[in-house]
């Protein structure tokens, strides 16, 4: 989904007062005369031949009485050359910022068709900020701020804003209704049937099945260097996001990140923005806001875990296999539940009932997009 292609732009645009400087040559008419007939200045006449004085709608309609040359035209003429002129000190400046690509994954960005190839660096420049939603490099806060509370964002925070960026343009491009909690736990239901499909079908059916209770859910494949498995944010009060990364690429991990995510919708506030990796730890002397951020984790993970596999359920298992777990017990197990086999091998292993060695046959890999 590149950006589109702009319109040529000229290299070199004349002023409006040079076709008029002609015009009067033509019609043997003086800049005094034509002063004096359109009631203008004589210098302000001058000014505007010299392109120092802009040629306001006044004039322009003066113009237009005077030598029968429409309005439209002159003022056409004018707002060409104040935008060329107002290009030119555009690349001026951002021709001072161009070492910022250094630090964007562009090419990466090109590869995946997020934005097009340019033949210069400047015009390169320009399409990055067009996929940012920003003027120039300046403007950069306003794209990290939401998530510079996350300890994921400190990953790499160029590609991860970037992989964020782009799931936030996909989202917008959904059409959701307005947010509804209940129709979203209604949904989530609906979705751990569809755990048991071809994760390729699963996938992609999920989409469609939040987005009419307000909850757009996109897939875009992790950037190098961002380590994480999903984001949850609000881009609307009205309109929640989830962002899926298909990391480690199986079933178990996608629909966990996937119901972990949608627990950060459910239970917690519309202002924060909150990106996970696959190991969300709090450190042994975290500050008060990191164990804010670790607490909400927690709670998300346990969300998660019990919508997929109910406690009771998992205890009443557990007491009849352990230690000697075998694949049809776990198929029989999860076949009961409605829901996926390597689910039920994801939750054994991180919970160390079984090694991250055993039964992962049961896990099935996710499509690259």
């Amino acid at each position: 989904m590149a950006s589109p292609t702009y319109a040529y732009q000229p290299d070199y645009v004349t002023p409006p007062g040079e076709t008029l400087e002609e015009l009067l040559d033509e019609r043997g008419m003086s800049q005094v005369e034509l002063a004096e007939r359109t009631g203008r200045p004589k210098k302000t006449i001058n000014e505007i031949i010299q392109g120092k004085t802009a040629l306001t709608p006044e004039t322009a309609l003066q113009l237009e009485r005077v030598l029968d040359t429409p309005a439209s035209f002159w003022l056409a003429r004018e707002q060409q050359y104040r935008e060329f002129l107002a290009r030119q000190h555009d690349d001026e400046q951002l021709g001072q910022q161009i070492s910022w690509l250094n630090d964007v994954p562009w090419r990466e960005m090109v590869k995946r068709d997020w934005i097009e190839l340019c033949d210069k660096p400047i015009n390169q420049l320009r399409a990055v900020l067009r996929f940012f939603g920003i003027a120039s490099p300046h403007q950069w806060d306003a794209v990290t701020a939401a998530f510079r509370q996350s300890q994921a964002f400190a990953a790499n925070e160029m590609a991860v804003a970037t992989w964020l960026r782009q799931g936030e343009r996909l989202a917008q491009a959904l059409d959701c209704a307005p947010y509804d909690a209940a129709r979203f736990r209604q949904a989530l239901q609906a979705a751990r049937t569809l755990t048991r499909e071809e994760p390729a079908v699963g996938s992609q059916r999920l989409p469609a099945l939040c987005a009419p209770a307000g909850v757009a859910v996109v897939i875009v494949p992790e950037l190098p260097q961002t380590r994480l498995c999903g984001a949850a944010r609000w881009l609307t009060p009205t309109k929640a996001l989830i962002q899926l990364s298909l990391r480690y690429k199986r079933d178990d991990q996608f629909w966990f990140s996937f119901f972990h995510e949608a627990g950060h919708i459910l239970l917690h506030g519309k202002r924060e923005a909150y990106l996970d990796t696959d190991k969300q730890e709090q450190p042994e002397h975290a500050e008060d806001a990191n164990r804010v951020v670790a607490k909400r984790e927690a709670e998300a993970n346990r969300f998660a875990a019990d919508l997929l596999i109910p406690p009771d359920a998992l205890t009443s298992f557990v007491a009849q296999q352990a230690p000697t777990f075998s694949s049809a017990a776990i198929e029989r197990f999860a076949a009961e539940l409605g829901i996926a086999p390597g689910i039920v091998v994801g939750r054994l292993q991180r919970e160390q009932r079984v090694p991250y060695t055993h039964f992962n046959g049961l896990k099935r890999a996710l499509p690259d997009s």
